[in-house]
């Protein structure tokens, strides 16, 4: 499913309505390739029949009238494709519509976040991750996957960076911790029973490999010690502040295992638009 985000495919969404938005771009992974097929893998569980389109708060995504899916992007190579998505997700936000970004690796968060940090600013960012991805540098890119939130720290446009399920921090990704003033809840100390104090608009940035590779195993970094799917959910459905966009990335189909990690990724889908349809009073 391809198509371009054109201002007249994006005219007829409604403030509030949820967009998910196909990034299959992978071009900054620096382990392996293979997050470019995501969105196609998603959605083919998603509407596999194996289960229905409910999330679990009640909102049911089929045929929803604020439930829109415009497709993947058609992107050119290297650095003129987060140009392309900043602008695809820019006239998303221009509608008061709400993104929900399908990767690709994550890099492809940083054109996302710049272009809804124009409607809202300042955001605050819930980064759900095995990697704080703050380097300054990767690699010789500073648009690494490993290097998206140093990117979006820099503009300014932020108020708050919240991490959790971190592991295996090294000393340079601390230094830009503290450089940034990021609130990072690495796992070892990360306990779901106390809330996390969130401020204004959020974005949530959902990388797959925060999960325990027992839950997904179809992610480009193994990191053991994570985080289970029912915490992400909870985490998820215990937000009182208004999810003004998101993104679900580093799904990789090449490493997946009976289609288990897409099929997370799909109810990851469900849950968090399930939960923007039902702040935005459109409960169907």
């Amino acid at each position: 499913m391809t198509e371009t985000i054109t201002a007249e495919s994006t005219a007829a969404l409604d403030p509030g309505a949820v967009a998910v938005v196909g990034i299959p771009f992978d071009e900054y992974s620096s382990f392996m390739r293979g997050p470019a097929k995501a969105p196609t893998a998603i959605r083919k569980t998603l509407h596999n029949g194996a289960s229905n389109l409910f999330a679990e708060n009640g909102v049911n995504l089929e045929a929803h009238p604020m439930f829109h899916d415009l497709g993947d992007l058609i992107l050119p190579a290297g650095g003129a494709a987060f140009a392309a998505i900043e602008t695809a997700i820019g006239r998303v936000a221009a509608q008061r519509a709400r993104p929900l970004a399908l990767g690709g690796d994550h890099a492809v968060t940083f054109p996302v976040v710049a272009a809804l940090s124009e409607v809202h600013n300042p955001l605050t960012i819930l980064h759900l991750d095995a990697h704080p991805d703050l380097y300054d540098s990767y690699g010789g890119s500073r648009f690494s996957h490993a290097c998206p939130f140093a990117r979006i720290m820099e503009t300014g446009r932020v108020k708050r960076l919240v991490q959790v399920g971190v592991r295996g921090m090294n000393d340079e990704q601390r230094r830009q911790v503290e450089k940034f003033g990021v609130t990072c809840i690495e796992m070892k100390d990360y306990r779901s029973k106390n809330p996390i104090d969130l401020e204004g608009p959020v974005y949530i940035s959902l990388d797959l490999d925060v999960l325990d590779p027992a839950y997904a195993p179809g992610v480009s970094h193994h990191e053991p010690g994570g985080m289970s799917t029912r915490k992400v959910l909870r985490l998820i459905q215990s937000l009182k502040n208004p999810i003004v966009g998101a993104d679900i990335v580093e799904l990789n189909p090449d490493r997946d295992i009976n289609g288990m990690t897409a099929a997370v990724a799909a109810k990851f889908l469900k849950e968090i638009a399930g939960a923007m349809l039902r702040q935005a009073g459109a409960h169907s």
